[in-house]
């Protein structure tokens, strides 16, 4: 039975932009998985081979995300439940456990990408190699995971987003950016030959399964008031400003990559093929301390991500014994593990690294469609959301997106082979 079912909470929210305050974090959360290393590969080679052109992606797929993200959120305010423990409880067993289960596996290879992006960052900073590096973060990440609560964790994350947003704002004072054809960037559509395969990277890697079960995990756990009817839709309206809020952290931190690496490279006709090449190049282009500066916050990005990945996998994980999240119960334990210790192995049994890295993309395609029409499903049914449940027009629109995504995902994966 979830926690919220056993307990009687008495949280009364009350109005007020002090009050609100209490409620940002969950949306930080999630920021972070897409603000990732894959992000950050898919951004530089944006910037640096299309300069501008591509930084209405950006826009267009953050938007997409609010109203997924938002969706998803719904569903933990109002039943008190995870996506995983929904999924555990609406859904007969022989239907939830395979969708489940793929989506732990999704987790395994988000973490397999977050892990190796803060290697990436410790090869770049103190040189040293990506198994080593590889460790190193899974074991740091770990510490924190099974040592501390929810909101220890959210205070890091926010932390650790704040000192990535910082780093990236010294960086473009640093470039030279064409404000203009930035703006025209962020609201004009192009597409510039040959650049589709970055446009759906871009936006495929924005939406992610691990994302959604933990928005609905995260905004569950702050254990609300679910018997009044004003306190649900309060709580509705302060997650939506957190939602909208994060998101826009998100946008931001994305255009910046995008920028920067519009201003280095593209206007220097320089090409960037790695993210160990991309801190070589900045150096000499934007100043001495860029490529440092750079290296700190994708190593901050590559374990504030992974953090968020262990979450939930532990969260699908404790889902499907009909647990919530729990730092210190066995299921939640064992979900962090299963979502780390397979990825590190992973990345010690493949001897490109980045080919595992283009795997692990290549399986959260596929997965990517499961976890969103689940959602939909749960959301879209009275049985499950009572009075609250989607209306037609939301339904059509989350179908809508979700097929886009899912299609997208699809045409990225073909395209690799």
């Amino acid at each position: 039975m979830n926690l919220l079912n056993k307990l009687k909470i008495n949280h009364r929210p009350r109005a007020g932009a002090l009050d609100l305050l209490k409620y940002i974090g969950p949306g930080l959360l999630v920021t972070v998985g897409f603000i990732d290393p894959g992000n950050w590969a898919t951004n530089l080679a944006a910037g640096a081979e299309y300069g501008y052109a591509l930084l209405w992606v950006v826009t267009f797929s953050s938007i997409m995300l609010i109203i997924i993200q938002h969706n998803v959120a719904h569903l933990g305010i109002v039943t008190g439940l995870c996506l995983s423990e929904a999924t555990s409880r609406y859904l007969p067993r022989h239907m939830s456990w395979p969708i489940l289960v793929s989506a732990m596996l999704a987790s395994v290879s988000t973490s397999l990408a977050e892990i190796l992006g803060g290697a990436i960052a410790l090869r770049m900073l103190l040189g040293i190699p990506i198994r080593v590096g590889a460790v190193i973060v899974t074991v740091a990440c770990l510490v924190m995971l099974l040592s501390n609560t929810y909101r220890k964790i959210e205070r890091w994350i926010i932390l650790l987003v704040s000192i990535i947003g910082l780093s990236f704002l010294y960086e473009l004072t640093l470039a030279d950016i064409d404000w203009g054809e930035a703006v025209a960037g962020w609201v004009k559509p192009s597409f510039p030959e040959g650049s589709m395969l970055i446009v759906m990277s871009v936006l495929g890697a924005v939406v992610m399964p691990h994302n959604l079960f933990l928005h609905s995990e995260v905004i569950q756990s702050r254990e609300w008031n679910l018997e009044e009817e004003r306190v649900i839709k309060k709580q509705l309206k302060y997650e939506f400003v957190d939602t909208l809020l994060s998101m826009g952290v998100g946008w931001a931190i994305n255009s910046a990559m995008i920028l920067l690496a519009a201003s280095a490279f593209f206007a220097n006709g320089a090409r960037v093929e790695e993210l160990d090449q991309a801190r070589q190049l900045l150096t000499p282009l934007v100043g001495e301390w860029a490529g440092v500066i750079f290296a700190v916050a994708l190593l901050l990005a590559g374990v504030s991500s992974t953090i968020t990945s262990g979450i939930a996998g532990a969260s699908i994980f404790a889902g499907l014994y009909g647990e919530p999240y729990n730092h210190a119960d066995p299921h939640s334990r064992l979900g962090v593990v299963l979502s780390f210790v397979p990825a590190l192995l992973i990345i010690f049994l493949v001897g490109d690294p980045f080919r595992g890295l283009i795997l692990s993309q290549m399986f959260l395609s596929v997965q990517l469609p499961i976890t969103i029409f689940t959602q939909v499903y749960l959301t879209s049914s009275r049985r499950v959301m009572g009075k609250f449940v989607n209306t037609r027009w939301t339904t059509f629109l989350l179908l809508a997106l979700g097929t886009l995504v899912s299609g997208l995902n699809v045409a990225l994966l073909v395209s690799l082979f």
